[in-house]
């Protein structure tokens, strides 16, 4: 059983979804996003959701093999098909009939290969090196690719009708620069994993302090790099000091903090929640939750308000910039009483 998809982030919030809605469909995905970012584990929960599950689940590096070699990994070969093919080999095709292949990094795969690959895609069919005969297979094909596949098009790296035929689903990982609020939830998940693994339960969390730096590093390995980030700080115990090295090493340097201006946000939000009025507070009448509506109905208000003034409150348009049907764009404005600036209450 692999890795459950950990995070907390709307990114991650909608491949949860996602996974969960296309997992018995069976249909060809394609998986993007940056080295180190966690696509095999969402192709593992693909396959853990699917019917699929208890099947075969195969995986092959497609950059990691030179072309002859991957084209015999995947279609497998016959006595005699070349030199030193001393006895029948089973492909991954057929080693993962009924279940689920992961193509890891297909960005990497010839331009040769592609082509067959489709032709397997497209019929189910294929045949062993050294064989006329072709096999059936049914095989769940899942890619991954840190590539940006459509520039490979432009470029003349990657067929379009590949392209096309693997792209029924497209899942795309955001790095986790982009997504710091799943810093934290990794961090417990890990350490959790770790200590499982030593038999310890004393591995102590990182402070505070030194996770908001970590909120702040851009990276670059992405979730892989935090694992080992972790570990060191299990091994060596000085996590200011490894953290220190992770900037020094990519020379980032850390955002400046400015106790000014984070006195000022707080002031706007405590007057925004009308927190200074006692009366609220101790009537019990102030909430998180009631905060957290107020706070989202205030941006909501104010970008609906933003996007019919650009619009000449066409709301059939407004609607389309905000992604919403009609109707809810209708709803909207009537719950949160949002009017033209021209309008007069008195007019009838």
């Amino acid at each position: 059983m692999g890795p459950p998809i950990i995070g907390v982030s709307e990114n991650i919030r909608k491949i949860k979804e996602l996974v969960e809605h296309v997992a018995h469909t069976g249909f060809n995905t394609v998986i993007l996003g940056e080295s180190g970012v966690g696509k095999e584990v969402i192709a593992q929960n693909l396959y853990q959701k699917s019917p699929r599950v208890g099947k075969p689940f195969v995986k092959i590096n497609c950059a990691a093999l030179p072309e002859g070699l991957l084209e015999s990994e995947l279609f497998g070969y016959e006595r005699g098909a070349f030199t030193g093919a001393e006895q029948k080999h089973r492909g991954k095709f057929q080693l993962a009939h009924g279940g689920v292949l992961l193509l890891d990094e297909i960005g990497d795969m010839s331009l040769v290969l592609q082509a067959k690959l489709l032709h397997v895609l497209q019929s189910g069919e294929f045949a062993p090196l050294g064989s006329e005969k072709e096999l059936k297979t049914d095989t769940w094909v899942i890619a991954a690719t840190n590539h940006d596949l459509k520039q490979d098009i432009s470029d003349g790296k990657f067929r379009e009708d590949l392209y096309y035929r693997l792209n029924i689903i497209k899942i795309y990982i955001s790095p986790l620069r982009e997504r710091p609020e799943d810093i934290e939830p990794l961090i417990d998940f890990y350490l959790e994993q770790y200590a499982s693994q030593l038999g310890s339960a004393n591995i102590e969390r990182p402070p505070s302090e030194v996770i908001a730096r970590l909120k702040q590093y851009h990276w670059p390995g992405n979730v892989r790099e935090l694992q080992n980030v972790l570990k060191r700080m299990l091994v060596l115990g000085d996590c200011n000091k490894i953290v220190d090295e992770l900037f020094e090493t990519t020379g980032q340097k850390p955002a400046a903090q400015s106790p000014a201006a984070s006195a000022q946000d707080l002031g706007a939000v405590r007057s925004f929640l009308d927190l200074d009025n006692k009366a609220l507070l101790e009537n019990h009448a102030f909430s998180l939750k009631a905060a957290k509506k107020k706070a989202v109905d205030k941006v909501e208000k104010e970008i609906i308000l933003y996007v019919l003034d650009r619009t000449d409150w066409n709301r059939s348009k407004a609607a389309k910039i905000l992604k919403v049907s009609y109707k809810t764009l209708l709803n909207k404005i009537t719950e949160l009483d949002i009017r033209p600036p021209s309008f007069n209450s008195d007019t009838t």
